[in-house]
């Protein structure tokens, strides 16, 4: 994909917003290194490998990060739309549960912001048009 000229309103548009949609994995990895084996339990729990922990770390933190900075954007903001779908499906696909079932269309929605990202790519304001630039 080509990158797509912004103005600056979308630009700053597409900062606002992979700032906000990398926080709650960036909280979510960094709660996950505080509490690696009650996560790994709860994992275990719904039929996950407890070592994919590590994965999930790796992704919701360094993911977040290269997110929040526009670096690798596209191909991270697509693993995040893919993760946030296996999440709803893995943990909280139990629609009896109302706040399951909340949560179940958060993860949905959040992978529909991704899919946004995926397209846009990450705007003037990243490290990707740094580079670009630097050229």
């Amino acid at each position: 994909m080509k990158n797509t000229i912004f103005t600056t309103p979308e630009n700053t548009a597409l900062l606002i917003g992979r700032v906000l949609i990398i926080a709650l994995f960036m909280i979510s990895g960094l709660g996950k290194i505080a509490n690696v084996e009650a996560t790994q339990g709860y994992m275990a729990a719904m039929g996950m490998p407890a070592s994919l922990i590590w994965p999930a770390i790796a992704l919701e933190v360094g993911g977040a990060l290269a997110v929040l900075l526009g670096f690798f954007t596209r191909p991270l903001a697509l693993l995040f739309a893919v993760y946030s779908v296996i999440s709803a499906l893995v943990f909280h696909a139990n629609f009896d549960d109302q706040m399951q079932a909340i949560n179940f269309w958060k993860n949905i929605s959040i992978a529909a912001g991704f899919i946004f990202l995926w397209v846009s790519g990450p705007g003037r304001y990243s490290l990707e048009a740094w580079l670009a630039n630097r050229k």
